[in-house]
């Protein structure tokens, strides 16, 4: 915890403050996937997401919270599919007034440890970061996400192409 800040899971009370940062964030940074549109889900539809994440065993869904406004979200997606079930796919969004604190190290360090839990079935994790989010970048070389591709067009900003870089870190012994 970082002053007030806290870190937990996510829980469906959290539902509207959630699609509240997605949209703000949404606005700030050109890195999300997506742009003014915002989320476009209603606040009961992330209820039953946020309800159905903690009863899985393959999702986990944290938010961090300066007193009690969310300022970042952080989540390892996991697949159903028995041939898919060991991938996880990370993703991370912190509001710009809270960049460059450690909070984004903080949130990935959770979401490794989770990874790494005994009741985790996963095996590898995955992610998307514009080439360009240098940033970011570094936090998940740092955190020891090793670079697969560089995929060209990967995401289109207004009139843009850019290169979306995958990553990945293995999960306990192969």
């Amino acid at each position: 915890m970082i002053g007030t800040m806290k870190i937990r899971e996510a829980i469906p009370s959290d539902a509207e403050k959630l699609l509240n940062h997605l949209q703000k964030i949404a606005l700030e940074t050109g890195y999300m996937t997506m742009g003014s549109e915002g989320p476009g889900q209603t606040i009961e539809a992330k209820q039953k997401e946020i309800k159905l994440i903690l009863e899985s065993d393959v999702t986990v869904l944290l938010v961090a919270l300066d007193k009690e406004e969310i300022i970042g979200i952080a989540e390892v997606h996991g697949n159903k599919s028995p041939k898919l079930k060991h991938i996880g796919d990370i993703s991370i969004s912190i509001a710009k007034d809270y960049w460059g604190i450690g909070l984004g190290t903080m949130m990935m360090e959770q979401l490794i440890e989770w990874a790494n839990s005994p009741s985790s079935h996963l095996k590898r994790v995955e992610l998307t970061v514009q080439a360009r989010n240098e940033r970011a970048r570094h936090l998940y070389e740092k955190m020891g996400f090793k670079l697969e591709a560089i995929m060209p067009r990967g995401v289109k900003d207004e009139d843009d192409y850019l290169d979306v870089c995958l990553m990945s870190m293995m999960i306990g012994e192969i």
